[in-house]
């Protein structure tokens, strides 16, 4: 597998397999989003959009970066999301980094969101469709963020089957500037066990594949056989 690591700014076309990784905490969100039940999650290009989306359909669950503020249900923080029960829900998620990297491949004819809670799953499912050449966009910090670099990585080794010691990985991201910028209370909208949760290795079984749905760019979760299943079936 061809692997190229780039930041948003530095995609000029579609590529025919995309990650889109943000670590903290777009895409670490979206995954407790699903793990809380939630059907599907709409990445929203602007936070107008993203209220009128809320405003014509009043049962979705509006989500932001940032502190709380009217019109959003919740924050982009998966410590404060965890308690939420999202059974059967749509969310709209608008970020800073993660939901922008997403939009900008929507032409992809596959795009995946991740971070380290679905790192196997979402390698296990770039085996198991035969990319032969894979775009990471690496959303954080223009494209020099060490979290999201560390784990597009990880996942690039993953997916090709070789073996890789995640310890290093998790290492180089729980030292990463926004890492820091998060246990020191530095960024609203936090909770202090915001960067133990994005650091919890393969915590959900499932991939996160978003294609265009109606003219909307919609995630969703996606079941992986694990290896043993494989093997099994």
């Amino acid at each position: 597998m061809d692997a190229r690591l780039l930041g948003i700014a530095d995609l000029v076309e579609a590529p025919s397999a995309a990650v889109v990784v943000d670590v903290m905490r777009a895409f670490t969100v979206a995954a407790w989003a699903f793990g809380q039940g939630a059907e599907k999650i709409v990445l929203a290009e602007s936070l107008d959009e993203a209220l009128a989306l809320k405003a014509r359909h009043p049962d979705w669950v509006a989500l932001k970066d940032g502190p709380p503020a009217t019109g959003f249900d919740a924050v982009n923080s998966p410590g404060l999301l965890r308690s939420v029960d999202l059974g059967g829900r749509t969310v709209v998620q608008k970020t800073t980094a993660g939901t922008v990297g997403a939009l900008a491949v929507k032409e992809a004819p596959l795009v995946m969101c991740a971070s380290f809670v679905v790192a196997e799953a979402t390698a296990r499912l770039l085996r198991k469709r035969e990319c032969g050449s894979v775009t990471f966009v690496v959303t954080g910090d223009d494209g020099r963020a060490d979290e999201d670099l560390a784990c597009a990585e990880y996942i690039a080794q993953r997916a090709t089957g070789a073996g890789a010691d995640a310890a290093e990985f998790l290492r180089r991201a729980g030292e990463s500037r926004a890492a820091a910028a998060l246990a020191e209370g530095l960024r609203q909208g936090a909770h202090p066990d915001d960067v133990a949760l994005c650091l919890e290795l393969d915590r959900f079984p499932f991939a996160m594949v978003a294609a265009l749905e109606d003219s909307l760019m919609v995630l969703r979760p996606c079941a992986v056989p694990s290896l043993t299943d494989e093997a099994s079936s």
